[in-house]
């Protein structure tokens, strides 16, 4: 009986040994299991298969025999399915211009996409091998050269400063520009036939009795040097771009005036005087293309005026005529001091160049 008891006990731990030893095989194979997973591995060549995994050292030779490994395909290289046909793209990539993932088409729902737009006017796979080239240039090239242009300027100009006789009249400047911002020209006025006393000069001789000297202008002409010191652009009328310049002119010449006579009109006729003048200016350019614009322009004229006498010779006009007695003497018409006068003007017209087309002669 001992004997017996002895050799069940022995039995028992024989079991006990063998089921631990199964339980730290098992437990070893989930350790490694997830590290193997990190692994890469490598592409089984076709028709290759995996090598058998080897069997334990620790395996028991009473324990019953495991089962063979079975055996696993190897992974179907990217592209290809078991048939070696190449597989389906993953969803979303590569998806034409317009079609969104998963093969439905946004152009069918909303038309107009820019994407889509983009598709009916390029050919987007064209678009895309073309070597770009960006470039952005912190100070642009000027919209219109003047250097060696002429511009011709016919305008119109109205007297601003005159309350008792206005001066309008047609005007034609010619100004070559030497560079880019300084140029040499000449205009002219003509005023005859334009003169007109203003109502506020005829309601203050008729409510005051007074009778203000007035003179007519005849012609002016002038010698200009013109600067032009900055231009820029603005946008207007929705997504249209105006360049404009500003610029300052200065020059002498001759005006040819003459007065009107108010006080003795019976005993005075006047004739047309030239007088030397200067004249300083600023204006503004609104281009509409390389060769036209608008122009605006405030100049001042500036020259010594004579004017009618407000006396009156007292003589009888039997005397001699240099009498300065006699109301005929023409020395007796003038007043005998000259009248420093400013003549402000404001000029509306176009600038047209010529040749009406240029060349950049640096890049960009």
């Amino acid at each position: 009986m001992g004997c017996a008891a002895d050799n069940a006990s022995k039995d028992a731990e024989g079991v006990a040994m063998k089921q631990a030893r199964r339980w730290l095989l098992l437990a070893t194979a989930l350790v490694l299991l997830p590290q193997g997973a990190y692994a890469q591995k490598k592409k089984a060549t076709k028709g290759t298969a995996p090598a058998a995994a080897p069997a334990s050292a620790d395996a028991d030779a009473d324990s019953p025999a495991a089962p063979a490994a079975a055996t696993t395909p190897a992974p179907a290289p990217a592209g290809a399915d078991d048939t070696g046909a190449p597989a389906a793209a993953p969803e979303g990539v590569g998806a034409p211009a317009g079609e969104a993932p998963g093969g439905m088409d946004i152009c069918q729902i909303t038309p107009d996409a820019p994407q889509c737009q983009a598709a009916k006017e390029f050919n987007l796979g064209a678009e895309a091998k073309k070597v770009v080239r960006a470039e952005i240039y912190a100070v642009q090239q000027q919209y219109v050269l003047k250097s060696g242009r002429l511009e011709i300027m016919p305008y119109f100009e109205f007297t601003l400063n005159d309350q008792f006789v206005s001066h309008d009249a047609p005007g034609l400047a010619l100004n070559y520009y030497i560079t880019q911002v300084l140029a040499v020209g000449l205009n002219g006025n003509f005023y005859q036939g334009l003169n007109s006393p203003s109502d506020f000069n005829f309601q203050n001789r008729r409510a005051a009795r007074i009778s203000v000297p007035l003179n007519d202008y005849q012609l002016s002409g002038d010698l200009n040097f013109t600067y032009v010191p900055m231009y820029g652009k603005f946008a207007g009328f929705g997504d249209f771009i105006f360049h404009y310049d500003a610029f300052v002119e200065g020059g002498l010449g001759i005006i040819r005036t003459e007065p009107i006579p108010v006080i003795d009109p019976d005993n005075r006729k006047f004739d047309w005087k030239n007088h030397v003048n200067f004249d300083v200016g600023i204006g503004f350019r609104i281009f509409f293309n390389r060769w036209l614009a608008a122009v605006l322009e405030v100049r001042d004229i500036i020259y010594d005026e004579s004017i009618e006498a407000t006396t009156v010779a007292q003589g009888s006009p039997t005397l001699p005529l240099n009498s300065p007695q006699n109301p005929l003497n023409p020395a007796t018409w003038y007043d005998p001091n000259s009248h420093l006068t400013n003549d402000v003007q404001m000029q509306v017209g176009l600038s047209i160049f010529l040749p009406t087309s240029f060349d950049y002669q640096l890049p960009k």
